[in-house]
């Protein structure tokens, strides 16, 4: 009875998520109207602005009850919501909601998960001290697995901006010595690396907006590299910013630049390599080393055995 309990709140809660997450009913109904009544192309684009739009304005399920649910781990003072927020936006999620959704997650990963542990406890007739263990590291565990993503996340981004960003100043420096201005040379990169580097693309775009807007350039670089975290974007910056306030060729600092974070990631590839060898041994010791000894030294140990009991049989 209870694993079905559990099973039945397990399956309610994926479905939950599932169902904020797909496109609604109406949306596909709509769409399959539009392509079998042959609607025009001006119609169409006006009807997916307009399905756009009532998107953007209606929040999913998940962003509804995101305020309720965040509520019992929210971050009391403004220094620790700012903190998520810059975490966050070092992800790659920007938008209001995200810190709510994100620590509603936290709550109902903790409450699914101590659920599980305590049902789990009960299905192996644990006894009530047990069960609260169990339940207590559900719940703990629960917590601290948004808390791992989102490092993870962080790290796999800031490694995504730390890789393009010498394949970005070449093509910087190249843009700069052909006669265009900065601002023009950094939206021209975030076009061409859109493909290829979407995450440092998506950055240079929001940098370009924000002095397009009115921010200072340099107020706008800053911005860019504090939301990335990265060490070689925030070099990058500031030897920007000296360029422009004493007056030297920004081409001739963009290419040194570059030559230096090409150099850094080509040692960090090489790190890398090296340290191979070492993490090769720990599955070479545990798992291929005792296979090969098996495979060798079987027969041998098979045969020996076969002769001292024949010797021990006929004395």
């Amino acid at each position: 009875m209870e694993w079905a309990l559990l099973g039945g709140m397990v399956v309610v809660a994926v479905a939950m998520v599932v169902y904020g997450l797909l496109p609604k009913d109406s949306d596909r109904a709509d769409a399959v109207k539009r392509r079998t009544a042959g609607l025009s192309a001006d119609q169409d684009l006006v009807t997916l602005q307009g399905k756009a739009r009532q998107r953007a304005l209606k929040p999913s399920v998940m962003e509804r009850a995101a305020p309720i649910l965040s509520r019992p781990v929210m971050p009391k003072n403004e220094a620790e919501q700012s903190t998520l927020k810059a975490r966050l936006a070092s992800a790659g999620y920007r938008r209001e909601s995200v810190a709510a959704v994100y620590l509603a997650s936290k709550t109902i990963a903790a409450i699914v998960l101590g659920l599980t542990a305590a049902f789990y406890a009960m299905g192996m007739g644990k006894e009530f001290d047990d069960i609260a263990y169990y339940t207590i590291a559900g719940i703990a565990a629960g917590f601290i697995l948004p808390e791992l993503w989102l490092r993870s996340t962080i790290k796999k981004r800031m490694e995504k901006i730390r890789n393009g960003l010498p394949d970005s100043l070449d093509l910087m420096v190249v843009a700069v010595e052909s006669g265009l201005g900065l601002d023009a040379a950094l939206l021209r990169v975030s076009d061409e690396m859109g493909s290829v580097h979407a995450a440092l693309a998506e950055e240079l775009q929001i940098a370009t907006i924000e002095t397009q807007m009115g921010v200072a350039r340099s107020e706008a670089l800053t911005k860019m590299a504090q939301r990335t975290a990265v060490q070689e974007m925030k070099t990058l910056v500031a030897v920007i910013t000296q360029a422009e306030k004493l007056g030297t060729s920004i081409a001739k600092a963009l290419r040194n630049q570059a030559e230096a974070l090409r150099t850094k990631r080509r040692q960090r590839a090489e790190e890398r390599a090296q340290k191979t060898a070492v993490k090769l041994l720990i599955p070479l010791v545990l798992f291929i080393f005792p296979a090969i000894f098996v495979v060798v030294a079987g027969p041998a140990v098979i045969h020996l055995m076969n002769t001292f009991s024949s010797d021990a049989l006929n004395p």
